[in-house]
């Protein structure tokens, strides 16, 4: 409880996030690597805050990008065995001895949610927003998978395997957004802001 209200505390005056999730094993030479960091640039350049999980690979990429664009940088760092301290790209670090209170700060603080390649914690993190936006337990918000390649054959699998059974609706599927571009994922965030009146986007940064 102690770790939820440091960052609400923290966060407070941030307002609403796009949330980045990804791989900590994704090197800095990898073409994912340099696709998060120019999302973290354009949410930058679009006055969003970014909200990552603060540790190498994926994460450090995205908070980069925002960083050095001169945006909000946020990341929830977690102590683990096979990571290294937090990346050195955060405007706002808060760290989590739990992954409960660290997901539950993800889900209370973003209005849009981002993944990109990843392993265990990234399939985690995604299938928890998919099942609280299906259950009406957030706010509506745009999902975005980055990587084509990479989740083309875990959609597939649902649509063949959850929406043929009805364990899942089309609905479910619907609300996923899959691109390679990151100006086209920013581009469906603003969209979503506009028809949801949402409070994420400043007016200023939202082209007609």
């Amino acid at each position: 409880m102690s770790e939820m209200q440091d960052a609400a505390d923290m966060l407070q005056s941030v307002g609403w996030c796009v949330a980045v999730f990804g791989s900590a094993r994704i090197a800095p030479d990898s073409p994912y690597y340099s696709m998060a960091t120019e999302l973290g640039r354009q949410l930058a350049g679009a006055s969003l805050p970014l909200i990552a999980g603060g540790g190498p690979g994926i994460m450090e990429a995205a908070n980069r990008g925002a960083y050095e664009a001169g945006g909000v940088s946020i990341g929830l760092n977690i102590k683990l065995a096979h990571e290294s301290d937090g990346n050195p790209y955060q405007t706002h670090r808060l760290a989590f001895e739990y992954f409960f209170s660290r997901k539950a700060t993800f889900f209370m603080h973003s209005a849009a949610y981002v993944a990109l390649p990843g392993g265990m914690g990234t399939l985690d993190e995604l299938f928890e927003v998919l099942t609280l936006l299906q259950t009406r337990k957030v706010p509506p918000a745009p999902v975005i998978l980055m990587g084509t390649d990479f989740w083309k054959g875990l959609l597939v699998w649902m649509r063949d395997n959850l929406l043929s059974r009805q364990l899942i609706v089309e609905e479910d599927l619907d609300r996923i957004i899959v691109t390679d571009e990151p100006e086209e994922a920013l581009r469906h965030i603003q969209a979503f802001c506009r028809e949801h009146s949402s409070q994420l986007c400043p007016e200023a940064s939202m082209p007609e």
